[in-house]
């Protein structure tokens, strides 16, 4: 992957849309100039590159074990963002921020068929985000916000789906791009239990709304 002309074409299609949309909202933000998109796909062969050395080989009929990526990677869109289109600060910035906890919980492709986990986990398709961050989403949601946690299972979804959309998108589409920043760097900086408080912060700021719409 260190060909410098890595084409968008070397990507699957689900990755393609990713990058063309990642690369509009870089433009739109006035992050990245015209030449980003063969950058951010440099980026984003290279860490499938990585990541895949250190994936298992698993046997399964689930159709998330079938790809060595899991679907488009936000979490290294962000930080090209973040690095305004500089691939090597990007991948730099990965490399040695993949030796930190939180990248297990920030970054997730990162346990993707990860060798780091154990065989039975990796089987079950499930994510740790999932049974890790959103599960202790719901056990403090009970707690804090007994109202929202209600109204959630009087509509038969349940907390743990929606808070596993907002962490893999990193609140891509539901927070503005500073807030999304913000909670990388919190993240980072304090630990990734922070993960959970953010998702349970969101919970009451929408409080009010969630209660209007279980009413009506």
């Amino acid at each position: 992957a260190m060909d410098a002309d890595v084409k968008k074409e070397n990507l699957s299609s689900v990755q393609q849309l990713g990058v063309e949309m990642t690369v509009r909202y870089g433009k739109y933000l006035n992050l990245l100039k015209e030449d980003a998109e063969s950058g951010l796909c440099f980026v984003l062969m290279n860490c499938e590159e990585f990541l895949k050395q250190q994936q298992r080989t698993v046997v399964s009929s689930l159709c998330c074990l079938q790809e060595h990526h899991a679907g488009y990677d936000w979490f290294a869109s962000s930080i090209f963002l973040i690095m305004s289109g500089d691939r090597e600060k990007t991948l730099t910035f990965l490399q040695q921020f993949s030796r930190l906890l939180a990248s297990a919980f920030l970054w997730l492709p990162r346990l993707h068929l990860s060798g780091h986990l154990p065989v039975t986990t990796v089987e079950y398709g499930i994510h740790p985000v999932y049974f890790c961050s959103a599960h202790h989403v719901e056990m403090l949601l009970k707690a804090e916000l007994p109202l929202v946690c209600s109204a959630f299972l009087m509509s038969g979804f349940t907390p743990s789906q929606i808070c596993l959309q907002w962490i893999t998108q990193c609140f891509w589409n539901y927070m503005d791009w500073s807030e999304i920043c913000h909670y990388i760097a919190i993240c980072i900086f304090l630990g990734p239990d922070y993960q959970i408080y953010m998702c349970i912060s969101v919970f009451r700021h929408l409080q009010q709304d969630i209660m209007k719409h279980t009413e009506a």
